[in-house]
């Protein structure tokens, strides 16, 4: 894959529609390597390749740099693990995970509320769905969680008063991320993997004919 041609709006709905429960890059991968881009088309190119392929990593250490900065708040805590959810609500990947093992475990408690927890049926007309999938969370849509889960964050960031601190926090975590990605040389196992994700993508569309 050409990353030179990616749009910041593919990067982004691509990082959205894959699965995020692969574990971390080992730390002596992701710090192997660093060399200066020679160009801006290069920079550009690496950029969203480490950014793609490093993704977990990036997230760990955006919340680790931001869990930092609130050890001496515990609300402030409990308002970043609320926004990290929301936003992590915002991957396919995830939000069904989740609320696929949710509904697994109140089945052991409740097996008449995990049944109402399924999501509902989407029609099928000639073998395709009548209608773009909407994301269900515990029987409920998605966008339905990250309102609840942003609400309840902003008000323990306001109790808190930790607003500023959170917005020092993530420009810290964001440049940190950004200058990793900036000089971190992709290895074979990115455009390998870059290629695979590639292929399934393409062969998801061809099995949606």
């Amino acid at each position: 894959m050409d990353w030179g041609n990616v749009t910041a709006e593919d990067l982004i709905e691509a990082l959205r529609e894959v699965d995020w429960s692969s574990p971390p890059r080992p730390l002596s991968e992701f710090f192997s390597r660093f060399t200066v881009p020679r160009s801006y088309a290069k920079w550009n190119s690496r950029l969203k390749c480490n950014l793609y392929y490093y993704r977990t990593n990036y997230f760990i250490l955006i919340v680790l740099i931001v869990g930092l900065g609130f050890l001496r708040r515990p609300v402030a805590v409990l308002a970043a693990i609320l926004t990290a959810l929301s936003i992590a609500f915002l991957n396919d990947s995830f939000a069904g995970t989740f609320s696929e093992k949710v509904t697994r475990t109140v089945r052991q408690f409740s097996p008449h509320l995990a049944a109402k927890m399924r999501p509902p049926l989407t029609p099928v007309i000639r073998g395709r769905p009548s209608s773009k999938r909407t994301i269900h969370i515990c029987g409920r849509p998605r966008w339905v969680f990250v309102f609840i889960f942003s609400s309840v964050s902003f008000i323990l960031w306001y109790v808190s008063c930790g607003l500023l601190t959170v917005l020092w926090a993530l420009a810290i975590a964001l440049v940190a991320t950004v200058l990793h990605a900036s000089f971190r040389t992709p290895n074979l196992k990115a455009r390998l993997n870059t290629f695979r994700e590639e292929f399934r993508a393409v062969w998801r569309n061809y099995s949606e004919l």
